[in-house]
């Protein structure tokens, strides 16, 4: 769990978008409806990422055999379509390494099926593809016990983030 803390405390302070960060990004709080937990997520989440989650759609999809994770801007906006294609490649790279620090950092825990994965990665293909808005993961694994993982993983992240399909 050390090693959790150090990793976020140097994603909020090495991160460019965290430089920018100001009052004016804890603003749509109000969107949450009250709920700090899932602000303070949205906050993490643009930290991480690079853009506003609130203008921005995740959708975390569980195939036969792996999933898939889309994330778009819902309006045109080529810098903030850039920055979403970077920081989805930048996680494919992690993810095969088995780095799951960026989603432990946003959702402030490890992420469940996490660990499995990174153990496993050697059974794990990760494919970047661009979109339209953003970009798409697509983890794949003919290793049951790492489908589950990838399963439970975005199950997790749906939940977390409310991108109810």
């Amino acid at each position: 769990m050390r090693e959790f803390a150090a990793v976020a405390v140097a994603l909020t302070l090495a991160s460019p978008v965290a430089a920018q960060t100001s009052a004016h990004d804890t603003s749509h709080a109000s969107h949450a409806k009250g709920d700090s937990a899932f602000a303070a997520l949205q906050v993490r989440g643009k930290i991480a990422m690079g853009v506003d989650q609130y203008t921005s759609k995740h959708r975390f999809e569980p195939l036969p055999d792996g999933g898939r994770i889309e994330l778009q801007r819902l309006e045109d906006d080529a810098a903030g379509t850039a920055t979403i294609r970077e920081h989805l490649q930048a996680i494919a790279h992690a993810f095969v390494e088995g780095d799951f620090s960026t989603p432990a950092y946003v959702h402030w825990r490890e992420v469940p099926g996490a660990a499995t994965i990174a153990r496993k990665r050697a059974q794990l293909r990760v494919i970047y593809k661009p979109l339209p808005r953003g970009g798409q993961l697509r983890l794949q694994s003919k290793d049951p016990e790492v489908v589950k993982a990838i399963h439970e993983f975005l199950a997790f992240q749906r939940g977390d983030h409310r991108a109810g399909e």
